[in-house]
C-alpha cells in the first residue's frame, strides 16, 4: 500500500494537525495566525453560489423581544435596561444540511437565528433547536458538513460518510443521539425550543462578567413527528413547517417563546467537572438554574420572501455592549466565518440591505464603496481617520465604554486537543437513560439503524462500539437492530 500524500493548505504547505485549531493553551482563544484554519474556512464559505452553504432552506417572521425580568445585574446591554421594554426582532428558522428545495421535515437540526434591532446596533443570536453541536473545534466544520451533503461521485446522500465521521469523532455522539431521537424531527418551527448553544459572556455596568447560556422555551409546547409522519409529509407537504408558521401568523395569532439564561460567574468555570466552552456538552440546570429574562413574540409575516428571509444575514460577531464572546472555539471561528460568507453571498455592503440594516442606531465610520453601496456612501465626508475636517461626521468619536471586558490569557501556542474534564460518554449516557423513556429509546435506535445500515460493515461496528461506551444497552440495541435489518 503506497504512502498517503501529505495534507496541505491551498498553497501546498503541509498541515501538522487537522483536528485542533491553534490556541493559547488548551482552553484559550484561537489565534488569527492559524492560517490553515482560515484557509479552510474561507474556501468552505465560498463553495456554493448563491445558496447558503448551510441553512439553505428556511422560514422567517417579524416580532419583538420584551423584557419581563430585571437582569441589569448581569448585562449592561440597553435592550435589557427596563422591564416592559420591547426591541424589534426578526427570526429565521431553517434546516441545516439540505438544499433550498429540501423538505422541512428532514431529520436535521433546526437553525434558530434571531436578529434584534437595538439602539446600540444589531444583536444576532445565532443558535439552534439543540443545546449542543456535533463538534467542538471549527477546523472540522467543513469536513463534518461535507458528510451531510451529497457524495462527490454519486451526488446522493451518503450514510456511510455520516457514520464514518461520527465513529472517528465520538464527541459527536451526544448531538447524534439528539438528532435521531424524536427531537430530530420537530412538528414545525412553533413547537420547538431554541438555544444559544454557545456560551456567551454577559457583562454588567459594574464590570461583573457572567458566562451565559440562552434558552428559548416554546409556549406552544414541544411536539415532534415520528419518522413515519416526517417521511409522509416529505412527500405530501415538503414545506410543512414554513406553511404552518406563515398560516398561524396570518390568522392573527402569535408564536411565543419564554426566554431565560443560565449565568455562571466568570472564574467558576475552572472548578466545574465539565468544560462550559465545549459545544458538545450542556451545562446542567441543577448546577445553574435558568433565570427568566423575557419573551420573544412573532406576530408579522414577511411581505417578500427573497427581500426579507433569503437576504437575511445573521452573524455571531454582531454583538452589542454587554454581550461578548467566550473562548468557545466554535464561536470564535463563527465570528469570522459568518460575516465572511455574507460578504461573499450578498456583497461587501450586506448590512445596507433593509432586513440587515441596524436602523435603530446610526452607522458612522470610514467604510466606503464596494458592490451595491446603496446609501449616501459617506457623502463628501473624508474616508480616513483622523482628519482635520470640521464636518460633524468627519471624525466620529470612539466610545471607551463599549470596550470588551478585559480578561487574562496566557499559555503555550500550539494545536491542543480540547481540554474536557469529563468524558464524551457521560452526557449522552444521561440523555439515553434519564431523558428518554423506553418507547423513545426504541424509536431512537430504530432511526439510527435505518440510517447506519447504509454504512459499511466496519463503520457499523465502530459505531456499535461507540454506542456501547455511552451505554451498554444502547450498543446492544443498535447491534441487534442492525442484525435484524441485515436478515430481512
Amino acid at each position: 500500500m503506497s504512502a498517503a500524500a501529505p495534507l496541505t493548505t491551498s498553497w501546498g504547505a503541509p498541515i501538522d494537525d487537522n483536528n485542533n485549531s491553534l490556541t493559547v493553551g488548551s482552553n484559550g482563544p484561537i489565534l488569527m495566525q492559524d492560517v490553515a484554519l482560515f484557509d479552510k474556512l474561507a474556501h468552505f464559505d465560498r463553495e456554493r453560489i448563491p445558496e447558503r452553504v448551510v441553512h439553505a432552506k428556511g422560514a422567517g417572521a417579524h416580532g419583538y423581544f420584551e423584557v419581563t425580568h430585571d437582569i441589569t445585574k448581569y448585562s449592561k446591554a440597553k435592550l435589557f435596561s427596563k422591564i416592559g421594554k420591547r426591541t424589534p426582532a426578526f427570526i429565521r428558522f431553517s434546516t441545516v444540511g439540505g438544499e433550498r428545495g429540501s423538505a422541512d421535515t428532514a431529520r436535521d437540526p433546526r437553525g434558530f437565528a434571531l436578529k434584534m434591532y437595538t439602539e446600540e446596533g444589531i444583536w444576532d443570536m445565532v443558535g439552534n433547536n439543540t443545546p449542543i453541536f456535533f463538534i467542538r473545534d471549527p477546523i472540522l466544520f467543513p469536513d463534518f458538513i461535507h458528510t451531510q451533503k451529497r457524495n462527490a461521485q454519486t451526488n446522493l446522500k451518503d450514510a456511510d460518510a455520516v457514520w464514518d465521521f461520527c465513529s472517528q469523532h465520538p464527541e459527536s455522539i451526544h448531538q447524534f443521539s439528539f438528532l435521531f431521537s424524536d427531537r430530530g424531527t420537530p412538528d414545525g418551527y412553533r413547537h420547538m425550543d431554541g438555544f444559544s448553544s454557545h456560551t456567551l459572556k454577559f457583562v454588567s455596568a459594574k464590570g461583573e462578567a457572567f458566562w451565559t447560556k440562552l434558552h428559548y422555551k416554546t409556549c406552544a409546547g414541544i411536539k415532534n413527528l415520528t419518522a413515519e409522519q416526517a417521511h409522509r409529509l416529505e412527500a405530501d407537504d415538503p414545506d410543512y413547517a414554513t406553511r404552518d408558521l406563515f398560516n398561524h401568523i396570518a390568522s392573527g395569532q402569535e408564536a411565543v417563546w419564554e426566554v431565560s439564561a443560565q449565568f455562571i460567574p466568570v472564574g467558576q468555570e475552572s472548578q466545574l467537572p465539565y468544560n462550559i466552552f465545549d459545544l458538545t456538552k450542556v451545562v446542567p440546570q441543577k448546577d445553574f438554574p435558568r433565570v427568566p429574562l423575557g419573551r420573544l413574540v412573532l406576530n408579522r409575516n414577511p411581505q417578500n420572501y427573497f427581500a426579507e428571509v433569503e437576504q437575511a444575514a445573521f452573524a455571531p460577531a454582531h454583538m452589542v455592549p454587554g454581550i461578548e464572546p467566550s473562548p468557545d472555539r466554535m464561536l470564535q471561528a463563527r465570528l469570522f466565518s459568518y460575516t465572511d460568507t455574507h460578504r461573499h453571498r450578498l456583497g461587501a455592503n450586506y448590512l445596507q440591505i433593509p432586513i440587515n440594516c441596524p436602523y435603530a442606531s446610526r452607522v458612522t465610520n470610514q467604510q466606503r464603496d464596494g458592490a451595491f453601496a446603496v446609501t449616501g456612501n459617506g457623502g463628501s465626508a473624508p474616508n480616513y481617520m483622523p482628519n482635520t475636517h470640521a464636518k460633524s461626521l468627519a471624525n466620529p468619536a470612539e466610545v471607551p465604554a463599549a470596550a470588551l471586558s478585559k480578561f487574562h490569557v496566557s499559555g503555550t501556542v500550539g494545536r491542543f486537543t480540547h481540554d474536557h474534564p469529563n468524558s464524551d460518554w457521560a452526557q449522552p449516557g444521561i440523555f439515553f437513560r434519564e431523558v428518554l423513556d423506553t418507547a423513545a429509546r426504541e424509536r431512537l435506535v430504530n432511526n439510527i439503524v435505518g440510517s447506519l445500515s447504509g454504512a459499511r460493515k466496519e463503520v457499523q461496528q465502530r459505531m456499535v462500539d461507540v454506542f456501547t461506551r455511552v451505554d451498554k444497552d444502547y450498543g446492544r440495541m443498535v447491534q441487534e437492530g442492525l442484525k435484524k435489518k441485515a436478515n430481512l
